[in-house]
C-alpha cells in the first residue's frame, strides 16, 4: 500500500464517524475551544478527546493549548487529498458510464449501415 493510500485510509476513517463530521462542521465556522465543542455533544470529555485526537492524527484539525484552554481549528488544505481522489473517481466512473451508455445505445439502435449489411443481397 502506498503512502497516498494510507493517508486516504486515515482521512476516510476519520470522516466515517458522525461525531467527527459534526466537529468538522462546527470548526468550519471558525476555531473553538474543547469546552465549546464538548458542550454540543452528549458524551464524556475523554470520549470527545478521542475524536479530536483521531481528527488531529488524520491532519484534518490542529489544536493549541494556552494555559488550560485547548483551541481546535481546521487545517488548511486538509481535505485536498480526499477531494482529489473523489474527482478522480468521478472522472473515471463518468467515462465508464458514458462508454456503457454508448454501447447500450448501439445495441438498442444499430446503425443503418450495420443493418444493411445483415440483409440478404438481391
Amino acid at each position: 500500500m502506498t503512502k497516498h493510500s494510507n493517508d486516504l485510509d486515515t482521512l476516510f476513517a476519520a470522516l466515517s464517524d458522525p461525531t467527527r463530521r459534526a466537529l468538522l462542521t462546527r470548526l468550519a465556522r471558525g476555531p473553538a475551544t474543547l469546552s465549546e465543542l464538548h458542550s454540543a455533544h452528549d458524551m464524556a470529555l475523554p470520549s470527545l478527546m478521542a475524536h479530536v485526537k483521531k481528527l488531529e492524527t488524520a491532519g484534518l484539525i490542529s489544536s493549541q493549548k494556552q494555559g488550560r484552554i485547548r483551541t481546535c481549528r481546521l487545517t488548511p488544505g486538509a481535505f485536498t487529498p480526499v477531494q482529489s481522489w473523489l474527482e478522480e473517481q468521478h472522472r473515471l466512473w463518468t467515462g465508464r458510464l458514458d462508454r456503457f451508455d454508448a454501447y447500450v445505445t448501439q445495441l438498442a439502435h444499430p446503425s443503418q449501415e450495420h443493418t444493411d449489411d445483415a440483409r440478404p443481397k438481391d
